[in-house]
């Protein structure tokens, strides 16, 4: 009998399937179109783990089981290759950032082909291929005539390790995203995209979305759209005017104001006498990150300017501070103190000995004007909207619910023009300058006449040069600037001497689109022809980790929006549905990384004699798709012996022939049921339950062929569909046995099966038996049977018959198919 050895089969059939292109994907109209596509990866490493090849694992089984159905299926990959973790490895290992990205693409590339997946490898694209980055830079032109992209002074995220400005979304609670180094603030000349503009249908938009709720509030929470009111504040003694937004303008409690360190007015607000002290304050605060600066729970400090503002409604003077809870970032950089209802308030009061004035009536009805922060918690004074509690000392505001209340205020003070509803947004215009080398050069030429001047698009690409020296200066310049061949030029304009931008574009620039590309790869005279992007996008199941939750996610959607906006393409949003996978830990549970030198790379596995199969089963027989897991050696071998005994099962048939009997119910219900379960559970992406049924069929046919009296027209159409079942899931191996078989044509252009009704009805049920409620036996019988006959059979049963004897039964429960309970 033939062994199963993968070795044998796998890297034959990958072969086979590349000279057939039986995957690649055309226009179609005939079938109904699925895009399916997993987050372009980028090669910054030398190989891919485990947990990698889980993400691609789920798209490859997606577009396996929509081309069985009848789908014409897109499945491409490509290269996100430019931009800082290529840049950073090729300067680790000391080679260039395009020998780096060849060497790690093959190695990706020979990976993913060793893993079986179904790819139509004839759109392969790669970000740092100028023929590609070429329509990078026409999109940036395209931002640039719509007045979305723009350059400004600007005080910037500086990553002192990484040594290039950082987006906002690149800063994760104070490091650098990749770094983890602390980021300082630097003012230096930027280019940006006005993403602003596009804040609130990024945010309604959301709604349609069929994406996990998580990932959707993350996207809403950065955007952070917050409707509220500017209150402009008149500083006592001085022409000069702040400006704090509040969404809760409960001013008869305002007893202070707080400015950022960073505030352009402080140096002309701050009296001589507080000067020293202010100085020294925000000298502190320079290097604070974010995070310290807002950390929870961490004892505020300030720095009184000396000066005081007016409070309108009390007439009062109100201090002005200095603290560094206060963001420039953010709102105007400036806001309003009532600390009897705002937890950060509340402690900087309490701490600076402020009045702390009620305005709306505490928890339990308190009304007194006076809160004594040493008699009353923090968690008692914190204000949410929606509370049905009402306002106190507030003159004509009082009795007000909340929310009344504070649409009644901002109405009083627009109406006094002391201030004007607003809606405000946590979200900024996307950095998009890198002072590194490996990016896609911005397409724009400085002229001392005319100043920033596209470069015409018939000169696209304005191409990466080759440099001696790629490492990053830490002046603030990029490494371009120092190659004067690509950087002295003529103006488009006026023909004078100018000179090119010397700044890379963020390497989500080239990933904010590719998904578009891949419809139109090979296109020289457009990024893509209309006609193929309306056909394939937007893209039907999008696949990868929850990463990407804000930034590619957030700016794919921007591009989106604008190139709708530009009559590109005719849809708003790029991915229909997101699957965002769980991640795959090493076996102790720790996340696996080169660093920690726990990485299990698929490669040895397959040496080791498990094959691709294998790993593909044991990926999502692991656990839930979406849930993280742990790798499991043991589990290797389990999911290695299914195959096995799948295996052995085609064999013993090719050699013995089924039996000699006639035709099998026992053996179709079995298969019937198998293709329901699978089925079902394939469409609710129930992978690993869908290989449990394949799992649970496999020990249903090894019983019944120890029957050996089922004929072999029976068997042959059990181990076909079964296999037909296993196919997006082990697909070599399948593939292998469908032609041994004898089918020619393959076996993943296969239709998918379908299942007969009449085959998934019982013969017989297992009804349970109990006295008194304990279990004392069971019988089997007909899916139809009368109460009194599976009643009468229980009782007559050898086991129950026995304590049923010279008792009285009090009370007969009777579940139909499920239970008898006989209460003695």
């Amino acid at each position: 009998m033939q062994r199963y050895n993968p070795k044998d089969i796998e890297s034959k059939w990958q072969a086979k399937w590349e000279a057939d292109k039986i995957y690649q994907a055309s226009e179609d109209p005939a079938k109904p179109k699925q895009y399916v596509l997993e987050y372009f990866p980028y090669p910054s490493g030398a190989a891919m783990h485990v947990g990698h090849v889980r993400n691609y694992t789920i798209g490859d089984v997606v577009a396996r089981f929509g081309r069985m159905n009848g789908r014409n299926v897109l499945h491409p990959m490509g290269w996100d290759a430019f931009g800082l973790p290529a840049e950073n490895y090729a300067i680790k290992n000391k080679i260039s950032p395009r020998k780096a990205i060849d060497d790690n693409t093959a190695r990706f590339k020979k990976q993913l082909m060793q893993m079986g997946f179904s790819y139509d490898w004839s759109r392969e694209i790669d970000s740092t291929d100028p023929d590609y980055y070429k329509w990078t830079q026409w999109f940036f032109l395209m931002l640039w005539r719509r007045g979305l992209a723009y350059q400004q002074e600007a005080l910037v995220n500086w990553d002192p390790v990484e040594k290039t400005v950082l987006a906002n979304e690149q800063v994760i609670d104070g490091r650098g995203e990749r770094s983890g180094a602390v980021v300082e603030k630097k003012s230096l000349k930027q280019w940006f995209f006005k993403i602003t503009d596009y804040a609130d249908r990024l945010l309604y938009s959301l709604d349609d979305l069929n994406w996990s709720p998580s990932i959707k509030v993350m996207q809403r929470n950065w955007i952070g759209r917050s409707e509220g009111i500017d209150i402009d504040y008149e500083v006592v003694g001085s022409d000069k005017k702040i400006t704090c937004f509040t969404t809760t303008p409960v001013n008869y409690g305002m007893t202070f104001i707080v400015l950022a360190p960073e505030h352009e007015i402080v140096p002309a607000i701050t009296t001589p006498e507080q000067k020293k002290e202010v100085e020294s304050y925000i000298e502190a605060c320079v290097n604070k990150s974010e995070l310290e600066r807002q950390q929870e729970g961490k004892e505020k400090t300030g720095a009184f300017t000396g000066s005081y503002a007016i409070n309108h409604v009390t007439g009062e003077e109100v201090p002005i501070w200095v603290a560094d809870f206060v963001l420039a970032g953010f709102g105007t950089g400036a806001v309003q103190g009532c600390p009897a209802h705002d937890e950060r308030d509340f402690e900087f009061a309490a701490k600076f000995n402020i009045p702390i004035i009620r305005v709306v009536e505490g928890p339990n009805g308190e009304t007194d004007k006076l809160v004594d922060p040493t008699k009353e918690r923090v968690d008692q004074v914190k204000l949410n909207h929606g509370i049905t509690r009402r306002m106190v000392n507030s003159e004509q505001f009082n009795g007000l619910k909340f929310d009344d209340g504070m649409q009644a205020t901002m109405d009083y003070f627009e109406k006094k023009g002391w201030g004007r509803r607003i809606v405000n947004y946590k979200i900024r215009d996307w950095l998009i300058s890198r002072q590194r080398y490996w990016g896609a050069p911005i397409p724009i030429i400085h002229c001392p006449k005319d100043g920033a001047v596209p470069v015409p698009e018939d000169q696209l690409p304005v191409v990466l040069p080759e440099v001696a020296s790629y490492e990053p200066s830490g002046d603030g310049r990029s490494p371009l600037a120092n190659v004067p061949e690509f950087v002295n030029t003529t103006c488009p304009q006026c023909g004078g001497p100018a000179q090119r931008e010397t700044d890379t574009m963020d390497g989500f620039a080239c990933s904010s689109w590719y998904f578009l590309r891949f419809a139109d790869p090979h296109n020289d005279q457009a990024a893509f022809a209309r006609d193929k992007a309306d056909f394939w996008l937007p893209v039907d199941d999008y696949i990868g980790g929850a990463e990407h939750a804000v930034m590619h996610l957030l700016y794919a959607r921007f591009w989106t929006k604008v190139m709708y906006d530009e009559g590109l393409i005719n849809f708003e949003e790029p991915f229909t549905t997101l699957r965002n996978q769980g991640m795959i830990l090493a076996p102790d549970g720790v996340k696996m990384s080169k660093s920690k030198g726990n990485t299990i790379e698929p490669d040895s596995i397959i040496e080791q004699g498990y094959g691709a199969d294998s790993i593909r089963i044991m990926e999502l027989f692991i656990g839930p798709w979406n849930q993280t897991a742990n790798w499991s050696v043991e589990g290797m071998g389990g999911c290695f012996r299914f195959l096995q005994r799948v295996w052995t099962l085609v064999q013993e048939y090719k050699e013995h022939g089924g039996g000699a009997g006639g035709e099998s119910v026992e053996l179709k219900r079995a298969i019937h049921k198998s293709v329901k379960k699978v089925s079902d559970n394939m469409l609710n992406l129930g992978f690993n339950t869908s290989i449990a049924a394949l799992m649970e069929c496999t020990n249903e046919l090894y019983r019944l062929k120890a029957q050996d009296n089922y004929a072999a027209q029976d068997w042959r159409f059990a181990l076909e569909t079964f296999l037909q079942l296993l196919a997006p899931f082990a697909p070599h191996m399948s593939e292998e046995l469908w032609q041994q078989l004898d089918h020619e044509d393959s076996i993943h252009v296969s239709q998918w099966p379908s299942y007969d009704e009449k085959y998934l009805a019982e013969d017989s049920v297992t009804v349970v038996i109990q006295v008194n409620g304990k279990l004392r036996g069971e019988i089997q019988t007909a899916p139809d049977a009368t109460q009194d006959t599976v009643v009468g059979a229980a009782k007559a049963h050898d086991k129950v018959a026995g304590y049923l004897k010279d008792q009285t039964i009090r009370k007969t429960i009777y579940v139909p198919g499920k239970l008898v309970n006989f209460v003695i």
